[in-house]
Order: C-alpha cells, then sequence, then structure tokens
C-alpha cells in the first residue's frame, strides 16, 4: 500500500477515464503512457469498464490501473480480476471500505466532511478522495478539514484541470488530484489520440514544475 501511495503521489494526477468502448482500451493506455502519465483511473459508470481493464492491465501492465464509481462489492470483485490495483468510490460507503481492507485491497473512499474523515481515520487509511471538490468547497474545505486530521492526506476530483491544478497541489496535504480534462470522452470515441497523449505530457510537466 504505502509503495503504491508513493507512485500514486509521483505522478501527481490520475487520469480519471469514462470508456464506452473498450476497443479504445489499448490506444488510451498507449497515449497515456507515452505522455508520461502509466496510470488511470476507469470508472465503472459504462459496461464497457471491465474489459477495458482487462486489456489495459494486459497490454501494460506497468500501468498503475484503479476502478472507480464502484458502488458494490461484486463490482470490487470484478474491478480486482479485471486488474484494478485499487478502488475509488464517489462517498464513503462502509461496507465497500471494510470489504477491500478485508482483502488487503486499496481503497479511496470519497470523503467531504468531518464525519465521513473520521470513519476513513478509525480504519487506518492514508488518503480519501474529495468528490466532487470544486462542488464541494474546493482546497478551502480541504485545507479546514485537514487541520484536526495531520496525517490523512487528500485526493480531490472533480471540476479539477490545467489551470486549477496548481492551486492544489501546492497545498502539502494534497497527494495527488483526479482529472478528466485529459481524456475527455470525445477525445476517446474520436480517436484523437495524439491529442491526448499531448494533453497528458502538458499535465505531467506541470505537475513537475509544481512539485519540483
Amino acid at each position: 500500500m504505502d509503495s503504491m501511495l508513493e507512485q500514486v503521489k509521483n505522478f501527481g494526477v490520475i487520469p480519471v477515464v469514462v470508456i464506452n468502448d473498450a476497443k479504445d482500451a489499448k490506444f488510451l493506455a498507449q497515449a497515456l503512457c507515452n505522455g508520461g502519465l502509466p496510470c488511470a483511473e476507469i470508472t465503472f459508470r459504462t459496461e464497457a469498464a471491465v474489459e477495458a481493464l482487462k486489456i489495459m492491465s494486459r497490454e501494460f501492465p506497468q500501468m498503475l490501473l484503479g476502478a472507480g464509481t464502484v458502488l458494490t462489492k461484486t463490482q470490487v470483485d470484478k474491478a480486482i480480476e479485471a486488474g484494478a490495483k485499487f478502488i475509488v468510490s464517489p462517498g464513503f460507503d462502509s461496507e465497500i471500505v471494510d470489504y477491500c481492507l478485508e482483502k488487503n485491497i486499496p481503497v479511496f473512499p470519497g470523503c467531504i466532511t468531518p464525519s465521513e474523515v473520521i470513519q476513513a481515520v478509525k480504519r487506518g487509511l492514508k488518503v480519501v478522495k474529495f468528490f466532487p471538490a470544486e462542488s464541494a468547497g474546493g482546497l478551502d474545505m480541504i485545507k479546514a478539514m485537514s487541520a484536526p486530521y495531520t496525517d490523512l492526506e487528500f485526493m480531490p476530483t472533480g471540476g479539477i484541470h490545467a489551470k486549477n491544478l496548481e492551486n492544489y497541489l501546492s497545498f502539502s496535504k494534497i497527494a495527488a488530484c483526479g482529472g478528466s480534462w485529459m481524456v475527455k470522452s470525445e477525445l476517446i470515441e474520436s480517436g484523437r489520440f495524439d491529442q491526448i497523449e499531448q494533453l497528458t505530457k502538458e499535465a505531467k510537466a506541470l505537475v513537475n514544475k509544481i512539485r519540483k
């Protein structure tokens, strides 16, 4: 878990992907790797998610792949079987969190209130998702909640883009940010993987500049 968290921090940005056709998975993975971010959170919002995970984990074993928008224990099992190395849920679901912990699966539950944060802290979690970041108070809210929980770090997702990335990553309690601006669905569906690669390179360069 600790080594995986170090990977997440080194990446700085985790591309959050909604993929509608598994045939795009290989090309997307190649673009992300070429762009310097061999990682992705594949959201379980579409029927193609499981197959996309299988393809990406098989063809690009060096990638750190996770499953997002995980709402059930069955989805946890399917995601891990498909090659996911971590689970992300949009909110704090104690059943999902406890199930993952029992199976030693890294999990990042969504927490936007102190009550949710304390449940995560009690379970020994070191990083939680903060979603939807901008709508839920953004960096100001994260700073307020991090004050009493000094050992906890956050992974804000939702409304993060190239223009506000520095604002978030400059705060020491941000492990990484989840973002979809470099992997927008319209770019994937129209096969503009060269543009995805370029946006990914720009995102990684920005992370390196902020965290130099």
